[in-house]
């Protein structure tokens, strides 16, 4: 249904237009919006215009108009004046108001079917009988981008994403839970992952939005038909979830983009316990000091090299050659051999899934 906000925007604009005065009220005689500042709803004479077969009636000097949604009373527009020129205001707003109705109706309607396309609950054949309805096209190039926000997201946060679109935007923006709002964008033949990643960076700039404040932004892979686009919405959602675990500093991520990771995601935790078992034996990469795990960051984030891991740690090669001995004397892994290095690598992966997994709240 239309909000409060939205009928008293439209009140508003309608006053300054016609300099006349409005109100709505619900079939209950609750008022809705009003620009009045003097008038009274009486609830006798809205239930007696409610029962009655007119569509409007001068009533005490005002002029009521009936509102519709498919021959179902929903308002009550109520005008201030009693001449001609007031009537045929009064109908134009009244026209107005079921043009809105049926402008939300189908919006609904449409967030209606995409939330349910995404959630994998329609049949094949029901998504295109109901697209055809809808009038969305079948065949398009389209991708599923979900933002995560930190905390239940405020009021007026998907608002604000859609007014980045645009009224015309053939783009769907929705949300199946509390936390997270999903894009679904339809990209031309020529577009690309580039398209999503400056959408993700003019959200950001826009709206404000960084990992820093427990936001995440992700998104699956491009797909050409409209029941594919389910497929795309879990893959976001997995980039989502693996991007916090091994990415955390990256504004957005694409699953196209996840690597080993996403293989990891999907190992059981047992077997992963097992593995870190077999590698570290009692040990853990959680019991390494800081120093330890910052040489070895480094060590991997300059592919192995010892003189320039070495020079961007301030300290001699020697000493990095030291600490690197120590640690395959604890482990029985020598980071300076590559088998060794990626056995290591993967074991810091498997522990930080491990971590995570250890704090997700399902």
């Amino acid at each position: 249904m239309i909000s409060n906000q939205v009928l008293q925007n439209t009140l508003e604009g309608l006053r300054e237009i016609s300099r006349t005065d409005f109100c709505i009220i619900d079939i209950d005689g609750k008022t809705l919006a009003s620009t009045f500042s003097d008038f009274t709803v009486e609830p006798t004479d809205i239930q007696a215009f409610a029962n009655s077969q007119a569509d409007s009636q001068l009533i005490k000097g005002y002029q009521y108009f009936k509102v519709s949604d498919d021959y179902q009373l929903v308002y009550i527009l109520v005008v201030r004046g009693e001449n001609e020129d007031t009537y045929m205001v009064g109908k134009l707003a009244a026209f107005q108001l079921q043009g809105l109705i049926i402008a939300y109706r189908e919006r609904f309607d449409k967030d209606s079917f995409i939330k349910n396309l995404l959630l994998d609950n329609l049949l094949l054949v029901d998504i295109y009988n109901r697209a055809k309805k809808l009038h969305i096209e079948a065949d398009v190039r389209r991708v599923v981008m979900i933002i995560e926000l930190a905390a239940e997201r405020e009021h007026n946060s998907i608002d604000n994403i859609r007014a980045l679109f645009g009224a015309k935007s053939k783009d769907f923006i929705t949300a199946v839970d509390e936390k997270s709002i999903i894009i679904v964008k339809e990209l031309e033949e020529e577009e690309g992952y580039e398209v999503m990643d400056a959408l993700a960076e003019s959200i950001n700039q826009t709206i404000g939005f960084s990992p820093e404040d427990g936001v995440h932004i992700a998104y699956g892979t491009i797909v050409q038909e409209l029941k594919e686009v389910s497929r795309s919405y879990k893959e976001a959602r997995m980039a989502l979830n693996v991007g916090k675990i091994f990415f955390p500093e990256k504004n957005a991520i694409a699953y196209s983009s996840l690597g080993i990771g996403r293989l990891i995601y999907q190992l059981p935790v047992p077997l992963c316990k097992m593995f870190i078992k077999e590698i570290f034996d009692q040990k853990s990469p959680d019991d390494f000091d800081e120093e330890t795990l910052i040489t070895i960051d480094k060590f991997f984030e300059n592919s192995l090299n010892v003189s320039e891991t070495s020079r961007q740690l301030y300290i001699h090669r020697n000493t990095l050659v030291y600490r690197l001995d120590k640690l395959q004397r604890s482990t029985g892994l020598d980071l300076r051999i590559f088998e060794d290095a990626i056995t290591f690598k993967i074991a810091l992966m498997v522990v930080r899934y491990m971590n995570y997994m250890e704090t997700v709240d399902y």
